[in-house]
């Protein structure tokens, strides 16, 4: 079964939207999420990255959920380990 949740995106061209975000295994929605919007002039489209960031706090002060906050430099996330002899970009 395949569960869904209900996240907020804030800031970039979805600022305000509440969308269902497929969630893994271990209940947490991916660090990135990438959004593809297509263009006119036949060029790739343009590439929109919002990156997860903690919820608000609730009255504990511990995060409530996620949401998404937009990546204005759209750079993708990496797929593998972060070794420590490899440059960070």
């Amino acid at each position: 079964m395949v569960r869904s949740e209900n996240t907020l995106f804030v800031g970039g061209p979805l600022d305000g939207r509440v969308l269902p975000v497929l969630v893994g295994p271990t209940g947490l929605p991916p660090k990135t999420y990438e959004i593809p919007v297509p263009r006119d002039d036949g060029r790739p489209p343009e590439l929109h990255v919002y990156r997860r960031i903690p919820g608000p706090t609730g009255r504990l002060g511990l995060p409530r959920g996620w949401r998404y906050a937009y990546d204005p430099a759209g750079r993708s996330g990496s797929t593998g380990p972060k070794w420590p002899w490899q440059k960070r970009s």
